[in-house]
């Protein structure tokens, strides 16, 4: 599926200022700062209840915020929907669609509703997903109705993707085509912003992320600058058993616990005093280990919390 050179919208694509909508009783989204640039693949983090749904329909405007703004691609997401609707794509986490219809006449109705899409994209986004086109919506399996909420939302070549739950219900075949498909439309300067409970598929896809605790942004950054900020864990493998009191004491180190012949650490700054202590020992094997992204997340959320 081939997409077109995008014009360049100068400044961010996704650019939000105070941006809240407050339901009453600590519910909703407080006051978000939030700038997304083309070509990004952006993603949103929280539990259910965090305000990522809210923060979507409040950029198309589906509903009104309580305070703050936003714009998308340089368009007032308030005055000038229509327009931002037109040159995004979205897919809501709750995805409706029409029952007794084909899934191919959902896709026509929805194109004539946009003024025509080309139906060679579609057709080839239909194949890509897998998705079968012909039998009632209401026979289809969760899975397949999210192929078709994927088929809609790209196939009018969008500058901008708003993707809520992307993958929820997909197979791992289909989520591997459609993480694909991100690397390619973000290689053509286009914008992802989607929100996820599966932490593994945003650490796979996306360049930045935000993470967002009870209605509140909690941290924005890349991936790569969370990891490098993380506790760091080494395990330690000797030739004999190892008291882990040795290490508890040592600059740096926030945990140690030994498990018969092998040491774990956890520990900030300099590996130095780590390394300078197991040498008073024989090593045989030293195995560093990275933060993942729900280790990473988890302790942002528990920080906020406290």
């Amino acid at each position: 599926m081939g997409y077109g050179e995008l014009a360049v919208t100068p400044g961010p694509v996704i650019a939000t200022a105070g941006l809240s909508k407050d339901y009453g009783a600590d519910r909703g989204l407080f006051g978000l700062d939030l700038e997304i640039h083309a070509g990004e693949v952006f993603g949103f983090l929280g539990p259910n209840g965090a305000g990522k749904s809210t923060t979507m329909r409040l950029l198309l405007d589906l509903i009104k915020p309580s305070s703050g703004s936003a714009r998308v691609l340089g368009l007032d997401t308030s005055r000038e929907s229509l327009e931002v609707r037109r040159r995004v794509g979205y897919l809501p986490g709750d995805l409706t669609l029409y029952p007794k219809l084909s899934g191919r006449a959902v896709l026509d109705y929805l194109a004539e509703l946009r003024g025509g899409v080309d139906g060679r994209v579609r057709d080839a986004l239909a194949e890509r997903f897998g998705a079968d086109l012909d039998r009632p919506v209401r026979e289809l399996s969760t899975g397949n109705r999210r192929k078709l909420g994927l088929i809609q939302a790209f196939m009018h070549e969008p500058e901008v993707l708003i993707l809520d739950e992307p993958i929820a219900g997909l197979d791992p075949l289909v989520q591997q085509s459609f993480h694909s498909l991100l690397a390619e439309v973000s290689a053509q300067g286009r914008t992802v912003f989607l929100s996820s409970h599966t932490l593994s598929e945003v650490e796979r896809v996306t360049h930045r992320l935000a993470i967002l605790r009870r209605g509140r942004l909690v941290v924005v950054d890349s991936l790569e600058n969370l990891k490098r900020v993380a506790v760091q864990r080494l395990e330690i493998e000797f030739a004999r058993p190892v008291d882990a009191d040795e290490f508890r004491g040592l600059p740096g180190v926030t945990e140690a616990r030994a498990e018969g012949r092998t040491v774990t650490l956890s520990f900030e700054g300099s590996v130095d005093p780590v390394v300078k202590a197991a040498a008073r020992h024989e090593v045989r094997a030293i195995h560093p280990r990275e933060d993942d992204l729900e280790e990473i997340f988890l302790r942002y959320y528990q920080e906020s919390s406290a």
